[in-house]
């Protein structure tokens, strides 16, 4: 039988989602009926309503769901109802990617994480009154609701005492900028460390750095205000980029000398910050970007200096991450006070939806139940 339940439905193209009643197709073999206790607001989820990223509309988005099984499809043998899980990313399990421990690049999923369809091309969901069709398997979860059709892959069982309304954030954006450090840059003790964006995602790659021993680690944000955090979490160094008077590049390679820092992640996505990313690497130096702009976006490189200086310029998706492993570590290390994620959350209850999407915090996350 179809499950109704209320989700948020974003109509079209720059419009505010609103709270209807939504009906679930019944799931399939690999799929889970999951009632959803929190989930987090991520900046994928904006960027698909104002246009920055493609999406389909309407559509139900949400990629950092939380929540308990109450149905498991036949295809699930190791998910039982009752199971707590964390949600992630959907991808196939089957190609040389996701067999080689690179999901976040799976062959049938990459796009289509932001299709919000099912791999048949199906879409799960419908709304109550009048039945008009929606795209609702965004990343394998549309978890913007109280109850979600979860594509298998996307789920990562967790222990029945883990607080899922603080650990839903891992399944995106917190994953991505530990990811980032601890997998695609695999920083090492000693190494220096800059993190361009303070926002979650940048704090948690601070956060990943310090665990890694990282030195110095410096933070380079638009607000003093992100800054004070980061220096909390990890941060040795912060430079405010909004101070006119500064030159970004010119300030990390003088608390890197000689030639400048050896990792960076930029977590904005803007080219220009990515373009000050690039020049303040050092010798043998290795950058990469998590922030998404929209398609199309380039920066110059200078490639001389980027020969010269042995220079590496990588992308690096969802943290390059395996979620079962980096979600379990990532839960872990805050058990033992290393990687402190509460810091970062604000929580709304799931008819403030509209605040939430409007309010300056760090990470908010919609309780549901």
């Amino acid at each position: 039988m179809p499950t109704t339940t209320q989700g948020l439905v974003a109509h079209e193209l720059n419009a505010e989602p609103t709270l209807e009643s939504i009906q679930l197709d019944d799931i399939q073999p690999n799929e889970a009926l999951v009632q959803i206790e929190a989930t987090g607001i991520c900046h994928t989820d904006l960027s698909c309503i104002d246009g920055t990223l493609p999406a389909e509309f309407p559509n139900v988005l949400g990629h950092e769901g939380a929540g308990t099984i109450l149905e498991a499809g036949s295809e699930l043998k190791h998910l039982s109802p009752g199971d707590k899980v964390l949600l992630s990313f959907n991808h196939c399990s089957k190609c040389s990617e996701c067999t080689s421990s690179h999901p976040a690049y799976c062959h049938a999923f990459g796009q289509l994480n932001f299709g919000g369809r099912r791999a048949d091309g199906t879409q799960p969901l419908s709304l109550s009154n009048g039945g008009k069709k929606l795209y609702g398997s965004f990343f394998g979860q549309s978890s913007f609701a109280k109850v979600a059709v979860i594509a298998g892959a996307s789920m990562v069982k967790v222990p029945s005492s883990t607080r899922l309304e603080l650990f839903a954030p891992l399944g995106c954006g917190i994953q991505t900028g530990a990811g980032s450090v601890l997998n695609t840059l695999d920083v090492q003790s000693g190494q220096s460390l800059a993190v361009f964006g303070a926002g979650s995602v940048g704090l948690a790659a601070i956060m990943a750095g310090k665990l890694r021993g990282a030195n110095p680690v410096i933070a380079i944000d638009l607000s003093s205000e992100r800054l004070a955090l980061a220096q909390k979490l990890g941060a040795t160094h912060t430079i405010l980029a909004s101070d006119k008077n500064v030159d970004v590049v010119k300030e990390i390679q003088g608390i890197c000398p000689p030639t400048g820092v050896s990792r960076a992640v930029d977590c904005t996505g803007a080219a220009k910050v990515v373009e000050q990313m690039i020049q303040a690497l050092g010798s043998r130096g290795k950058a990469a970007t998590v922030g998404a702009p929209s398609p199309g976006t380039q920066v110059p490189v200078d490639i001389f200096n980027h020969l010269m200086l042995g220079r590496q310029y990588v992308g690096c998706c969802e943290g390059d991450s395996v979620p079962e492993k980096l979600i379990s570590y990532l839960i872990e290390q805050h058990a033992a006070g290393k990687f402190p994620v509460d810091e970062l959350i604000t929580f709304y209850g799931g008819n403030d939806y509209a605040k939430a999407f409007k309010g300056k915090t760090i990470k908010a996350v919609l309780k549901w139940q």
